[in-house]
């Protein structure tokens, strides 16, 4: 499910191509350069594999690369997409603000750029964006909390501590923000309460999305703030948080 609204916007990003490119030249040897960060998430090979699949049922050929969140081995990658001729480049970027210079290439080659989920910044040669009301994922992640608690309803106060994504992945903010604009009400009003008082992406962020990172940083939670308290909810913005567990 979480990727069937970004792959049409996708798929309509290409055909607003026009006559740059048709299937039928693509289906001759034109790839379509498709950019993973990472394959340390399912998430992402999931969405790298569904982008393949749908970009083949529409005759052109998908070279898709995942860098494995190293920012120097996906430049390289897209340089190597731009070598091998490719007239699209779709781009799940690790750190949005470093492709300025790769993405000037393309653009002098005529190569059109959709910036997949994370918005490029810092150029101006990213032709279409897909991506999610992120803003709106972060209230509905918080407001899944709320619900589990049942605030609503008078219950608490009760324990929190929150987490964000990365400092270099422009989504990371708007999901935070979202998320705080539902939960710091009852913040304010002491019904959730963060006994670490870690707030803010500067605080909170991982970087590259890293479960290790956020794992360490939970231990460290637990064995600092809740030796002799209970910990009743996390708000973690990642897909793959299987180290929630450990505050279980």
């Amino acid at each position: 499910m979480f990727a069937k609204q970004l792959l049409r916007k996708l798929i309509l990003g290409v055909a607003l191509t026009g006559g740059t490119l048709s299937p039928a030249q693509a289906a001759g040897g034109d790839p379509i350069g498709v950019a993973m960060p990472t394959k340390s998430s399912q998430r992402w090979i999931d969405d790298g594999s569904n982008i393949a699949r749908l970009l083949q049922a529409k005759g052109y050929k998908p070279d898709l690369q995942y860098a494995d969140d190293d920012i120097p081995t996906q430049l390289a990658q897209i340089e190597n997409m731009l070598t091998k001729g490719a007239k699209i480049l779709v781009i799940a970027s690790i750190d949005g603000t470093t492709l300025g210079d790769v993405l000037s290439k393309a653009a002098a080659s005529g190569v059109k750029v959709i910036a997949y989920d994370r918005l490029i910044k810092g150029t101006p040669n990213v032709d279409y964006y897909a991506t999610f009301d992120n803003y709106k994922v972060g209230v509905q992640q918080a407001t899944s909390i709320v619900d589990a608690l049942g605030l609503k309803d008078g219950k608490g106060p009760f324990n929190i501590e929150l987490f964000g994504g990365s400092p270099d992945d422009n989504n990371a903010y708007f999901f935070y923000d979202g998320a705080l604009s539902v939960l710091k009400p009852y913040i304010d009003a002491k019904t959730l309460v963060v006994r670490s008082g870690q707030f803010g992406m500067d605080k909170v962020s991982t970087l590259r999305w890293d479960p290790a990172t956020a794992q360490a940083r939970m231990d460290n939670l637990l064995s600092a703030y809740y030796g002799n308290a209970r910990l009743d909810a996390v708000l973690s913005p990642y897909d793959g948080s299987n180290w929630v567990s450990a505050a279980n």
